[in-house]
This record gives C-alpha cells, sequence and structure tokens, in this order.
C-alpha cells in the first residue's frame, strides 16, 4: 500500500509520497475541499492506484486535520492520524535536525512505512455534534468564571458603577448561554437513542452523574480504544515513573496529558465515589491504610472509575459492583 504523509496547517496540506525506491515526491495543496480533491487526483497519478490502496498519515493537529480526515476516509482511502508525541520521537529517532512543513510530511511517509499505525475512522455525526457541543459548553463555562473572579475583586475596590455594570451583564448573558447549551446537549442526547442508552448505562455507576457522563459518553464515543488501560492514558491518569540507576528515584506523578476539563470534572465525580461506590471506596481505603498518600489514591480511584466507565460503555452492561 502506498503511503502518503500530510503535515496539515490551517491553510494547506504539505504532502510526501515515498516512493519504492525511497525516492520521495513532495507537493502542497490548499486545506479545502478543491485541495484535498486536487491531492488525491496527484497521489492516483503519482502512484497508479486507485483511493481505496492508498494510505494517508497525518498527525492530530487541533482541528485542522479532522475535514480532511473524514473526507478522505468517507470516499475510501485508509487514513491514520498518528499521535504528535510519538512521531516527534520517531523524527529524532532519523537524526534529522531541520524542520519544516516539508520535512514533517517526509517524516510523516516514513513513520507511515516503517510502524503502519492502525488506520482511523472518524466518530459517528451524533457523536461529533455532541463533543461540538460540550466544547462550546466549556469554553462559556471558563469566561463566566473569568468574569466572576474580576466581579468578586472589583466589589472590594474604588470601580466605576459602569463596570460593575459592563460585568453583571456580561454574567447574566453568559449564564443564559450556559443553561441554553446545557438543554441543547440535553436535547441532542435524548434524540439518538444510543447516546441516551449509553448515557444511562454510564449513570449507573455511583459517582457518574448527569454532567461527568456527557463527557464520558464524548471521549469514548469519538475515540477508538483498544482497552480501559489506553483510555485512561488518554486522560493522563496513568503514573510516570522517573528512575535511573540509583542516584534518580523521583515519586511517580500522573502524566496529566489530554483534556484538562474532563480530569477536572472527573475529580470531583471521583471524590463523589470513594463514598458511594462501592469499589472505588474499598480501593481508596486499602491504599489510604497501606500508607499512600490521599492524593495518590484519589489518582487511582480516578483511573479505576475510568476502567469501570470503559467496561460498561464496551459490554453494555448496567455497572454491577465487583465488591458486595
Amino acid at each position: 500500500m502506498n503511503v502518503i504523509g500530510i503535515d496539515v496547517s490551517k491553510a494547506k496540506l504539505d504532502c510526501a509520497w515515498l516512493k519504492e525506491d525511497s525516492k520521495v515526491k513532495t507537493k502542497v495543496f490548499s486545506n479545502q475541499l478543491d485541495g484535498w480533491t486536487a491531492l488525491v487526483n496527484w497521489a492516483k497519478l503519482q502512484t497508479g492506484n486507485e483511493i481505496g490502496e492508498l494510505h494517508f498519515v497525518m498527525e492530530a493537529t487541533g482541528i485542522y486535520h479532522e475535514n480532511v480526515a473524514t473526507w478522505l476516509h468517507d470516499r475510501g482511502a485508509n487514513v491514520s492520524i498518528a499521535n504528535p508525541a510519538h512521531v516527534k520521537y520517531y523524527a529524532k529517532s532519523l537524526g534529522g535536525r531541520t524542520k519544516n512543513d516539508k520535512k514533517d510530511s517526509i517524516v510523516l511517509a516514513r513513520y507511515g512505512v516503517k510502524e503502519r499505525p492502525r488506520l482511523w475512522q472518524p466518530a459517528p455525526q451524533e457523536m461529533r455534534a455532541l463533543k461540538a457541543l460540550l466544547t462550546r459548553l466549556d469554553a462559556v463555562e471558563k469566561d463566566l468564571q473569568r468574569e466572576k473572579n474580576r466581579h468578586e475583586k472589583i466589589i472590594v475596590s474604588d470601580t466605576p458603577t459602569a463596570v460593575l455594570a459592563s460585568i453583571n451583564h456580561m454574567i447574566e448573558h453568559l449564564e443564559t448561554e450556559q443553561k441554553t447549551l446545557e438543554k441543547l446537549i440535553d436535547d441532542h442526547i435524548k434524540a439518538h437513542k444510543n447516546l441516551k442508552e449509553n448515557r444511562k448505562l454510564l449513570e449507573s455507576i455511583p459517582g457518574i452523574g448527569k454532567v461527568m457522563s456527557q463527557r464520558m459518553l464524548m471521549v469514548l464515543g469519538t475515540h477508538q480504544f483498544k482497552d480501559a488501560h489506553q483510555c485512561a492514558a488518554y486522560l493522563g491518569l496513568v503514573p510516570v515513573q522517573r528512575e535511573s540507576g540509583s542516584s534518580i528515584k523521583g515519586r511517580s506523578q500522573l502524566a496529566k496529558n489530554g483534556n484538562k476539563t474532563v480530569r477536572a470534572k472527573l475529580y470531583m465525580a471521583t471524590v463523589t465515589a470513594t463514598r458511594y461506590n462501592p469499589d472505588i471506596k474499598a480501593q481508596y481505603e486499602r491504599l489510604t491504610k497501606k500508607g499512600k498518600s490521599k492524593m495518590s489514591a484519589l489518582g487511582a480511584a480516578m483511573r479505576k472509575l475510568v476502567q469501570i466507565c470503559f467496561g460498561v460503555f464496551k459490554h453494555q452492561l448496567p455497572y454491577q459492583p465487583q465488591i458486595p
């Protein structure tokens, strides 16, 4: 299968095809519909293959890769979206010192040939819509919190009345927008049977309420995790060790990569679960009795709660406690 590396940016696609003789053909296309069409025509002409025999490899670059990846997939192409960290370390292993868009596309092509990353599939449309709504809600909630923080500061200072009125107006507007988005999200989930049923399954887990079930529904529905450990790693809940010989023995810490907002809400859900979820409560008490700090035990509890969510979602069965 012919591999074509694509370095994606907002305006353009730098593409590289690695030929069998190790020579490289490169070309730049616009990151819009006419550019995507031209890319496929160029790839078919260069390789002599139909689109189903082409393998496009790109990095996850915010939102700029999503449309072209979905478009290529819908037309029968094989698409892989690589972890930028993996590609970065692969590039270092090649010994390259120069970094630019053209070089990056060549690295992606070589990475695709060497590593054969797994094929990607876009999430269903209803999942993509849910993700967009939740992302917007998170942004509004952040803005609302900023305005509330400003309000808290100015009421104890000599601030013009007009400024206070402006902040109050923004708070009122953002609170209205927050309620509107919350209703849109709830209506969207109710309108799709699979979303509604999966939310019910997730909410069968003590500690997982309405807010957290929506976030885990988004996480589990828009990613193709092989197992629960991979899901926990995506959310930054896997402990990272720092040890080397006898001189460096750092304390293990959570990786804390991934979606910070989901992780923050998961933390609050886990605090509740340590009181009301029998499995989480038993694990938390066992770890603290062994001398683990409360934060360390909570980190393990967060990871276990995600694993329970993954199991319920995967097997499509309500939560059944392992500890009576």
